[in-house]
Formats: C-alpha cells, structure tokens, sequence
C-alpha cells in the first residue's frame, strides 16, 4: 500500500526520520523542529500519514489485528447546530412556513467564520468602546426587525439562541485513529459506527488528548493511488518504474511540466492559485518549490 513521505510536524522532527516514519531528511531541507520547541504547544504533536486511498482501510484491519480490536477505536466528531442550521431545525419543529424559514435562513450569512445569532442580533456587549464597534459591525438590522415582527419570529429565534452551538449528530472524524497500551474502554466511553461495525471513541479529540492518548491520522490520498495505479500501467507496458523518492529531484523534464500549468493531480499545486504562482515564478529545482 503507498504511503506518503511524510508532511506537517512529523516532518520536522530528526526523530521521526531516523525511525523511518518520513522519508525526509529535515537536516538537509532546513526544516525547523518549531512544533516540538514551541513551549506554548505542550500537546503531543499529530504524526498525519498519507496513504493510498484505497488501501486506507486496509491499514486500519492490520492495526486492530496488530494492536487487538479492543484497542483500537477511530475518533468521533459531532456535527453542531450553526446560525443557518438551528433556524431550519427549530422552524421544521414548530411548523413554521417552510417560505418563511427559508426566507430567514437565506439572511444568515454561512461559513465557518460566519458570526452567530447573538452578534447577528446585536445581543453582545462589552465596555470597550473599540470592542463594541466590531461588534456592532456584526449586527444585522433586516434580521433584527424580522425577528421581532411577529409572534411566530419571536419564538423561532428565541429556541434558535438556546439550541445554537450544541451538538446535532455525531460522525466519524475523517482520519483520527487513536492506539492505546490497554482496552481503550478503560479510557473513554466507545460507540459502535453501525454502518461498519467498527470502534468510535464517544469523546471528540481534545478530550482524548487531556486523556494522554495519542492520535494518528489515517489519511486517505487519492493522489497515491492515481500514482500507484499509472505505476501498474507502465508496467504491465513491460517498462521498469523508477523509485519516485530516491530519483531525480530537479529533472528538467519535471519543471517543464510545472512551468506549463500542468499541475491537476498533483498534490498541493492543483488550485488555480498555485498553478498561477507556479507559471509566475518557473521554478527549476526542488528548493524553488518549497
């Protein structure tokens, strides 16, 4: 199963290197042990390991038959009720006009910065005057009218204020896996994913993390199985494959291809704005690209 070399803290740490957890030298690419100085990070740091998608799941069966089923659980996350979602829940509950929940819900800007319903409704007050014009930079008026212009509004938003923030559904996080040295029912409460039948931690990450336990990130990447797969092709044409992490670096033939814009699959430099910076800039050897 292709794994990746290695990437975020991991990367920087001689340690991991030495152990073969990443293939990359950090004394050589200058990288800078910060996440593992830094005295205000006192968490244990995440190890992110990219593996092919495909064979993601593969990994997790060895480790449960590695480590013992009990002792290996994969990370819950809940799913909470944001501004725009709790309108629609509460709407749905006291039959309000689907017309009209709509019309709120579409005033409530989305968004994982999008402010929540008190500093839409100007709810929020502080002392600080500089404070406070932030604060009022939130308030909405058109929402602030409309939730006082009947009685139907006013009870919609008065459950929307008590029931925003909390959780709504529980899921499974995206790659979290924790590993423990006994039963991790010893440690945390677990939950049962029905659709697999496999181990859920019922507390979310931060807490796991209160608990000494360390998490490991199972991510599945895509790009190394479009890698593994073209590997097959080439193959099967009776050619030999090249070890990709230990070939040439600075191929020219690489950087032309880079220059060109052509970056859709590659890892990092697809957005429109990295091929932009890319085609800007004509790098022509690994470091250009770090």
């Amino acid at each position: 199963i292709p794994v990746g070399p290695g990437r975020g803290s991991a990367a920087g740490s001689i340690v991991s290197y030495l152990l073969d957890i990443t293939l990359i030298d950090p004394l050589k690419h200058g990288l800078i042990f910060e996440r593992f100085l830094n005295p205000s990070r006192v968490s244990m740091p995440d190890i992110d390991i990219d593996f092919c998608k495909d064979g993601r799941e593969r990994v997790l069966e060895y480790t449960r038959e590695k480590y013992g089923n009990d002792h290996v659980a994969q990370i819950i996350t809940f799913g909470t009720m944001k501004a725009r979602a709790v309108i629609r829940d509460v709407g749905r509950v006291l039959d309000v006009p689907l017309k009209e929940v709509d019309r709120v819900a579409k005033m409530i800007p989305g968004g994982p910065n999008a402010a929540d319903l008190p500093h839409l409704l100007g709810l929020v007050k502080t002392k600080d005057p500089k404070a406070q014009k932030k604060l009022d930079e939130k308030r909405d008026e058109d929402l602030i009218r409309l939730s006082n212009s009947s009685d139907e509004m006013k009870e919609l938003f008065k459950y929307s204020l008590s029931l925003e923030g909390m959780s709504r559904h529980f899921s499974k996080h995206a790659a979290g896996v924790v590993i423990a040295d006994r039963p991790i029912l010893e440690y945390v409460p677990l939950a049962i994913d029905k659709k697999v039948g496999t181990l859920l931690t019922q507390w979310a990450g931060p807490y796991l993390e209160d608990l000494g336990l360390l998490k490991m990130d199972y991510l599945g990447l895509r790009t190394l199985t479009i890698i593994e797969k073209c590997r097959g092709f080439i193959e099967a044409k009776g050619e030999e494959v090249p070890d990709l992490l230990s070939g040439d670096q600075d191929d020219p033939k690489v950087y032309e291809l880079l220059n060109n814009g052509d970056t859709q699959g590659i890892f990092q430099l697809e957005s429109d704005g990295m091929r932009k910076l890319i085609s800007r800039q004509k790098p022509d050897c690994f470091a250009d690209l770090v």
